[in-house]
């Protein structure tokens, strides 16, 4: 197969419908992900569904770059798309009992996308530098394959700590420019990005999160009895969900890929504003979409750490997403960081009043949105988005 029948054409290519399709895989993930922390709601509970999101957002993640560069357009690379969107639906149905009896199922599907994306793209992209850098890139990523498969052997703890330790070369690979001894680094300089593609897909995804939640909103309220507690926790969740749409897509975001193409290294503002930020911003939505949840099924339970961790921890880490995002790509002025840290003042306060004094969950969630729509309304005024953004953008 020569490389130019699978190279994309243009400098900007567009999104592809088969990309779209990819992603609809990635609504029953996240759907697999809120229910898993939803109903292990506790330390142990959060830091294994930590550990499972992160597999997940690698996986969608290196398949979101690999799609820059061949065109999913291309029998062979659409073909490579399905085989991963197979295995991406058996990791995604192993979710709720990878820490169980479906561990394994998990980390095969997990070991198998991971190796077979980039030695696919190592033998199509031959010849070129990008080939080299797969090269790299399939090394770490089979080091962690191994450990994803050995901790899928063992229990308890003990598969908890290989998977952590798996998760954490996915997350060091980008980092150290995938460092092989006797092979040298590649460089991000070496990876020839588009980053208003990958800009896109990252968009997506967070719609995808984003409406997953409502999804979930609506499905709990069809569930309540009718009443003002349930209209109120309504509102309250769909407040919280606006608002970090609010926060996200005005302006920033198309600010950001204006940014990253005017750079001189787009590829390495692409790391850590797309494959690191964007990681922290889907998280929390997912979080804050648990908080949701519990917050209508129980609006008067008083709360309890966990509660708060989930109430308050969605949105805290979104914020810190937005926050590398912007740091990431040049865009964060002195209105956005006065607001940054009245907010996490604000939040963190509202843990601490919350947990000690055990509000009751809704009268929690409700201070969380109105947190969260101040900031929405305040970064979003002009004084706060001239420096991020260029004259000529248009909002979406």
């Amino acid at each position: 197969m020569r490389l130019q029948s699978l190279w994309r054409s243009g400098d900007e290519p567009p999104v592809t419908t088969m990309e779209l399709f990819f992603d609809l895989v990635y609504v029953f993930a996240v759907t697999q992900l809120s229910a898993t922390l939803l109903h292990h709601l506790t330390v142990r509970g959060g830091v294994e569904t930590l550990v499972l999101f992160g597999a997940v957002w690698w996986v969608w993640n290196y398949t979101a770059w690999a799609t820059n560069w061949v065109d999913p357009d291309r029998v062979p690379v659409r073909v490579l798309l399905a085989v991963l969107m197979l295995l991406s639906l058996i990791m995604s149905a192993a979710i709720p009992e990878a820490f169980g009896d479906h561990g394994l199922q998990f980390a095969v599907a997990v070991a198998a996308m991971q190796v077979l994306r980039p030695l696919f793209m190592v033998i199509v992209l031959r010849g070129h530098q990008l080939s080299r850098n797969y090269l790299h890139l399939g090394i770490w990523s089979t080091a962690a394959s191994v450990l994803w498969i050995v901790g899928a052997t063992a229990d308890g703890n003990a598969r908890l700590l290989w998977w952590v330790a798996a998760l954490a070369v996915d997350v060091l690979g980008p980092a150290a420019n995938y460092a092989v001894p006797g092979l040298g680094r590649t460089p991000m300089s070496t990876w020839t990005l588009s980053p208003a593609h990958l800009a896109e897909r990252c968009r997506l995804i967070v719609i995808i999160a984003l409406g997953e939640s409502v999804l979930s909103i609506g499905k709990t309220y069809a569930e309540l009895s009718s009443g003002a507690r349930a209209s109120a926790s309504l509102i309250v969740a769909f407040v919280e969900t606006f608002a970090l749409w609010w926060l996200y897509f005005t302006r920033r975001s198309d600010g950001a890929v204006h940014r990253v193409i005017r750079s001189g290294d787009p590829a390495k503002l692409g790391r850590g504003a797309y494959a690191y930020a964007h990681a922290l911003l889907v998280a929390g939505i997912i979080v804050t979409a648990v908080a949701a949840e519990q917050t209508m099924s129980h609006p008067d339970h008083h709360a309890e750490w966990p509660d708060v961790l989930v109430i308050v921890g969605g949105p805290a880490v979104f914020a810190v997403g937005m926050l590398v995002f912007l740091i990431s790509t040049g865009g964060f002025d002195r209105t956005e960081r006065l607001a940054g840290a009245t907010g996490f003042a604000a939040l963190l306060a509202l843990a601490v009043a919350g947990g000690m004094a055990g509000w009751p969950l809704l009268l929690l969630d409700g201070a969380v949105a109105a947190v969260l729509l101040a900031l929405a309304v305040v970064t979003s005024l002009p004084t706060a988005q001239a420096p991020n953004t260029a004259p000529e953008l248009e909002t979406r």
